[in-house]
């Protein structure tokens, strides 16, 4: 990466939408600006966990203002992630669809593991880098993460759905405070992170960080009460808690402080941190810079690196712990590589040209993975490994990422119209083609004679053309018969593929 590259992290989380725009230069990221808005958007649902129309043009309004800032950036600079509202809504495809056109860059649902590591990426950059075992606390509004880890590394990550939005909307919907239902809100929260104690347990760290949202609200607020500054008491909360008791609503509440966006939501969070703090006996919560959106930016800056990108490392570590047939992974992913760059249009642009990057780069992890599923049965191995793909803690990947992964691993043998999915999105069904094309051409489990076979592409009729020569036909009789199969397969869909002997 260039030295004075602007890249921007955008994080839609669940209380706030939050653009920080940094500066890269001699590995590190100045920041150059940082936009933050209180959306609410966790507060939105219905009964049955659909975000309301108010709730999402909230959420549209405010990524337009940020569209606005970010006038001149390329996709290549900036990232937005959403959390554990959008996990949640089951209209998310509705807010994302028209939320990334809004924005003017696509917009990624991250699994909760997946937010953890990256807020504890973010918090431990701006820390001293030391042998320090450290547990990084972050409590959102609808969801905590929970990460120990040392240095950059996070080791072990979760999430749990508690948070400062909903457990004040649960437990305080008029904003009342008495001792009963502070402490049904304490309990109900130590309740869903009761597991807690066995992952992260005293004896496991050294010292506790807070990041963002509940934590940094709480430590100003102690801080104009005369508390040392950056560090969250025991002694402090409960102070804290006492104050909102003797209020009795969270409109009487008078705090040197307490901004009015965080005023809604104080008693959720309170609540939640009092007992995570007294569940896993921290006594002093240290408050970190960073956060979420910190992460966020370091991890673009080792994914242009390209060899440092966690998502090569999580796409080994599976390959490694489901016993795949490596020679045979790398055989169809050098093959399917070699196809994909054969339908690709040829354009010197710089923009065409990391579009047919990335796109190989996830080809290559489909085909590396392709047959995960033999671990659990040779037998439809290829619906095996879809589960696996779609429902592991996979470090990297964000939620879309995993499903298409999934989908391209469940669709590279057998029927077509299994896969679900439209067939609208042309990277997509060249991926599809490329992959099982080269299953098939590596049947043998060797390394395929395909010197004589070349595979075309005419956008204007979608129709896919793998052209071989007759000899090459009576050669390989087998690969052939599985090609007419494969054109055989394709005929009910928009798109049409065909074997062209010469």
């Amino acid at each position: 990466m260039n030295n004075g590259t602007f890249l921007a992290a955008i994080d839609l989380g669940s209380n706030s939408f939050r653009l920080e725009i940094g500066q890269y230069d001699h590995g590190q990221i100045q920041r150059v600006d940082y936009l933050k808005e209180t959306v609410r958007l966790g507060n939105g649902f219905d009964e049955e966990r659909n975000l309301s129309l108010q709730a999402m043009t909230r959420g549209w309004d405010c990524l337009a203002r940020f569209a606005e800032r970010l006038a001149g950036f390329s996709t290549a600079q900036v990232r937005a992630v959403a959390t554990q509202t959008l996990r949640e809504a089951k209209n998310r495809d509705e807010f994302i669809q028209r939320g990334s056109q809004i924005l003017g860059f696509p917009i990624e649902v991250i699994a909760g593991t997946e937010e953890a590591r990256l807020i504890y990426l973010g918090v431990a950059q701006l820390l001293p880098q030391n042998s320090e075992r450290r547990l990084v606390i972050d409590i959102g509004g609808r969801s905590t993460e929970l990460v120990l880890g040392h240095d950059l590394q996070a080791t072990q990550t979760a999430s749990y759905r508690v948070g400062s939005v909903a457990w004040s909307m649960k437990y305080f919907p008029n904003g009342e405070f008495t001792e009963a239902t502070l402490y049904r809100a304490e309990i109900a929260a130590q309740a869903v992170l009761d597991d807690a104690l066995t992952n992260y347990p005293r004896s496991a760290w050294d010292k506790a960080y807070g990041a963002s949202g509940t934590v940094a609200a709480v430590a100003v607020i102690l801080q104009q009460a005369g508390f040392p500054a950056g560090l969250i008491s025991r002694d402090g909360l409960n102070w804290l808690v006492k104050c909102l008791l003797r209020a009795g609503n969270v409109n009487l509440v008078a705090l040197e402080g307490l901004k009015d966006d965080r005023r809604a939501v104080l008693g959720g969070g309170v609540s939640v941190l009092h007992g995570l703090m007294k569940l896993l006996r921290i006594d002093t919560l240290h408050v970190a810079e960073g956060a979420l959106r910190h992460g966020v930016l370091l991890e673009m800056v080792e994914r242009d690196a390209h060899n440092t990108d966690a998502r090569d490392s999580s796409v080994q570590r599976l390959a490694q712990k489901f016993a795949v047939d490596g020679a045979q992974a790398q055989r169809v992913a050098r093959v399917a590589g070699r196809l994909l760059t054969q339908m690709l249009p040829t354009s010197p642009d710089a923009t065409s040209l990391e579009a047919a990057r990335i796109l190989q780069r996830k080809l290559g992890w489909a085909a590396t993975l392709h047959e995960i599923g033999m671990a659990i049965a040779s037998c439809d191995y290829h619906k095996h490994g879809a589960y696996i793909l779609q429902n592991a803690d996979t470090v990297g990947f964000s939620l879309p990422e995993l499903q298409r992964l999934g989908l391209l691993v469940l669709g590279h043998r057998g029927k077509l119209k299994k896969i679900g999915v439209d067939f609208e999105e042309v990277g997509f069904v060249m991926q599809l083609l490329a992959l099982r094309l080269a299953v098939i051409l590596c049947h043998a489990r060797q390394d395929p004679q395909d010197d004589g076979v070349s595979l075309s592409y005419t956008p204007t009729c979608q129709r896919y053309a793998l052209t071989t020569s007759s000899a090459w036909v009576t050669s390989y009789p087998q690969s052939a018969h599985l090609l007419r199969q494969e054109s055989l397969a394709w005929q009910r869909l928009p798109w049409r593929f065909d074997l062209l002997v010469q």
